[in-house]
């Protein structure tokens, strides 16, 4: 009984000893795993569940089974035309053989760091062989949308006007692959180099391209001196419309100022007609009466004026000073 009893507790041991020791481990769902024994690939586990390990012999390396993102930095990259933009990309990517992935960069960190040089150097490649128009453009939707602008002054005549002068000729070259066929161009690149790693990439999109401060103080060149251009259009044809109305505003003042000339002299007529034979009447009912008040109107207009008088002994004061004027 006591034998049986020793040999019950050593099995008993070694059975915690060996749970103890880890025999078993759990696969989560979006991971796969390589079991290495002794430095050596023995199985790949890719379905989740409760799995099964030799204790101390079996290493269990843990890659995931997603897609995953890799974002590269942003790159200044001369174009066919010697124009440098800065170009960021974006790709996804997942382990499609996860034993090379194990074999030849081991991590995600190696694997990283593969891609960035891969990556990198294919969008270098396919941006440096291209002109910029294919990096920016996608189609030829642009040609023949017309992007003449129109403004309008109020009258179709000025609008036409503005037209004729703001009229720039915009005109976009054809672009024989587009931005699409360039990203088709670097994961063609990029697809026959990773295989080798056990990397499969899904796409490569660039997410940003901005042009270099050159090219873009150039671009705003350009655009100023377009608004320049339509503003002295503006300017030239406000100043014309002036001079149009300047001149209208003279013709008619010197119409309104001859007119009122006209009749401003023929009421000064009539007046000194009427005047005068007011004057004729009255001098034919009494001559000596007008000449005296003739007389006494020239006194108050003249002498207010004279600051010394040296002799009244004359005609012309006879109704101040003569025994006809008392």
């Amino acid at each position: 009984m006591k034998k049986v009893l020793i040999t019950f507790g050593i099995i008993a041991a070694v059975v915690i000893a060996f749970f103890a020791m880890g025999p078993f481990y759990i696969l989560n769902e979006g991971e796969q795993a390589v079991i290495v024994q002794l430095g050596k690939i023995v199985s790949v586990q890719e379905n989740a569940g409760l799995k099964l390990r030799t204790p101390f012999l079996d290493n269990v390396v843990r890659f995931p089974k997603r897609l995953m993102p890799w974002d590269g930095e942003p790159q200044r990259i001369p174009t066919k035309e010697n124009q440098f933009i800065w170009v960021d990309t974006t790709a996804r990517w997942r382990i499609s053989d996860p034993v090379k992935f194990y074999e030849s960069v081991s991590s995600l960190e190696n694997a990283y760091g593969r891609l960035d040089d891969v990556i990198d150097s294919a969008v270098r490649t396919v941006i440096s062989a291209n002109y910029l128009r294919e990096a920016v453009r996608n189609s030829n939707r642009l040609i023949g949308t017309g992007t003449k602008e129109s403004f309008q002054t109020g009258d179709a005549e000025g609008s036409a006007v503005l037209d004729q002068l703001t009229q720039t000729d915009v005109s976009f070259e054809n672009i024989e692959k587009g931005r699409r066929k360039l990203s088709g161009d670097m994961l063609t690149i990029v697809k026959g180099i990773v295989p080798q790693f056990g990397i499969e990439v899904l796409d490569i999109i660039p997410r940003q391209i901005k042009y270099s401060d050159e090219l873009t103080e150039s671009v705003y060149n350009r655009m100023i001196k377009e608004r320049n251009q339509i503003a002295q259009a503006f300017r030239s044809y406000g100043e014309g419309k002036k001079a149009e109305w300047m001149g209208k505003l003279e013709n008619e003042k010197r119409t309104v100022l001859s007119e009122a000339y006209t009749f401003a002299e023929t009421t000064k007529g009539k007046a000194d007609a009427q005047a005068t034979r007011i004057f004729s009447e009255s001098y034919g009912r009494d001559a000596s009466f007008f000449d005296f008040w003739r007389a006494i109107e020239s006194y108050r207009l003249t002498l207010p004026n004279f600051s010394k008088t040296l002799s009244t002994d004359m005609d012309y004061f006879r109704y101040l000073y003569g025994t006809r004027g008392r």
